[in-house]
């Protein structure tokens, strides 16, 4: 992207004079230099957006889904400018730069198609019959905080911003400094399909300066990170007894079965870890494979980790990007440092790739992970897995299960078997040979986790009306007045017993 097309997008944000240093993670070169706003300019964002929102709600709902629908086909025609701007960012291969954008393209028709029917007034069955009549109406809850990650800015914006844009709600977007021209891209794209500018208002800035305003001042919050950030957003938002959605870390599990073809479970494990260099929340980072097996498994894991292409490349024959920074490969080493000197075996990989450039990791495979090591049970959030074996399947069951996340795992092997497994894995998402896309990519199933691995869902009927408020509207037929004195049960109580008497017979 030219130097002038990021000044035309960096024109969006709001004045400021602070500004922060962004770099490419694949190649360690400045890009540019990022406004930096202050929690007052958030505050001043949300007054202006509360300003419109009651607009843009009195849109009816068949323009809103149209703009999406519009979104639809610009996301689809600048294709190649997103991923170029995906892999400058956050350093991922093209292909996993393509699998975030195909998720973006995907919920964009699906929450334009699910608001006409999910928003429309609802009859309900009466509590007296033929004397009142109620319904249910969805409003929207206002202006909506929004914050997202670095690490999926193009998906993970359109999964929260546009079912909150489509159901009414301005949307007050806290984007990751470092992928903040991905989201402003995307945002000019939504306005020229239709969505007003004043609807969709990005901020920038350090989370431990701004994020506090935006849980503050918002009337619902959507907030993807790690799960001790999100204790504090849930804890900030429920003192205001305002609503929230969160989608935090897992430590996330896979079982090979008894039956299961080592061979394929291999590639799935590997491609379950290291999609987009492992830093994603639905990663696989724990695999349990039977002990009989556990040697030609880890043969089979080993060289298929060994055969990845890691590297840069704007064309599809790399398989693993850079990181996404230091911090990301401070973070990686300490966690293979800490399993080295705790006595777990490397498998495979474990060093930098400095040659590729200055955050590039090779691929790793651990097994035999004590408990005393942090990468049994802590998130990696990076392309580590660990290799454990089991001898009988509520063994498996039971280490899967014991961690305090619960996002999502896998079960490789025969159908049925895998179906019984996954129905006991105390996750928000389970797939059957597969790592994470077959629910991942399923705009239409829930997504988020269990225990300290989120709150709410996102996708989905729920990911849309979470950020509504159900009103239930309730009207008197005039056809008998209802009673509105003691005296006036004389005549009514036994006309509402002998109608309760009639529903009870009906099927």
């Amino acid at each position: 992207m030219s130097a002038t097309s990021i000044d035309s997008l960096l024109s969006h944000l709001p004045e400021t004079n602070s500004s922060q240093p962004i770099f490419n993670p694949a190649t360690g070169k400045k890009i540019y230099d990022l406004p930096q706003l202050s929690t007052l300019e958030v505050q001043a964002a949300f007054a202006e957006a509360r300003k419109f929102q009651d607009y843009w709600a009195s849109y009816p709902v068949l323009e809103r889904s149209s703009a999406l629908l519009k979104l639809h086909d610009k996301l689809l025609d600048a294709q190649e400018q997103l991923l170029d701007l995906l892999q400058l960012e956050t350093g991922k291969s093209r292909a996993h730069a393509f699998e975030e954008f195909a998720g973006a393209v995907g919920a964009a028709r699906y929450f334009a198609k699910l608001a006409p029917k999910a928003l429309a007034r609802k009859s309900t069955k009466p509590g007296v019959p033929l004397l009142t009549k109620t319904y249910i109406e969805q409003a929207p809850k206002g202006v909506v905080g929004v914050i997202t990650p670095w690490n999926y800015p193009l998906a993970l914006t359109m999964l929260d911003v546009l079912p909150a844009l489509v159901s009414g709600n301005a949307v007050i977007h806290k984007i990751d400094n470092q992928t903040a021209l991905t989201a402003l891209f995307a945002r000019h794209l939504a306005v020229e399909a239709g969505i007003p500018a004043a609807a969709w208002t990005i901020v920038v800035g350090e989370g431990s300066e701004i994020g506090n305003a935006v849980t503050d001042n918002a009337d619902y919050v959507a907030f993807t990170g790690s799960t001790a950030t999100g204790r504090k957003v849930a804890a900030r938002a429920a003192s205001r007894l305002i609503g929230f959605s969160l989608e935090l870390g897992g430590k996330n599990p896979m079982i090979v079965l008894e039956g299961a073809n080592l061979k394929r479970a291999a590639e799935l494990a590997v491609a379950g870890a290291f999609g987009s260099a492992g830093q994603l929340c639905v990663a696989i980072e724990r695999v349990y494979v039977p002990n009989h097996s556990k040697a030609d498994f880890l043969k089979l894991v080993g060289t298929k980790t060994a055969s990845l292409a890691v590297g840069r490349s704007n064309d599809f024959t790399i398989d693993i990007g850079s990181l996404g920074g230091k911090p990301q490969l401070d973070r990686i080493s300490g966690f293979i440092d800490d399993a080295v000197e705790n006595g777990a075996t490397l498998v495979a990989g474990g060093h930098p790739i400095p040659a590729e450039g200055p955050y590039f990791f090779e691929p790793t495979v651990f097994t035999d992970v004590p408990a005393s090591a942090r990468l049994a049970r802590q998130e990696v959030f990076g392309p580590v897995i660990a290799v454990e074996g089991y001898d009988t399947i509520e063994e498996a069951i039971e280490m899967a299960n014991d961690t305090e996340y619960g996002l999502n795992a896998s079960v490789v092997g025969p159908k049925r078997e895998a179906m019984r497994v996954a129905s006991k894995l105390m996750a928000g998402s389970v797939n059957i040979n597969e790592g994470f896309r077959a629910t991942f990519a399923s705009m239409e199933s829930p997504m988020g986790g269990m225990k300290h691995s989120g709150f709410g869902r996102r996708n989905g009927v729920d990911g849309l009306l979470r950020f509504t408020e159900s009103r239930t509207v309730g009207i008197a037929s005039g056809l008998l007045r209802l009673p509105s004195r003691s005296k006036d049960y004389i005549r009514m109580a036994p006309l509402m017993v002998t109608m309760l008497k009639l529903l009870r017979r009906l099927p």
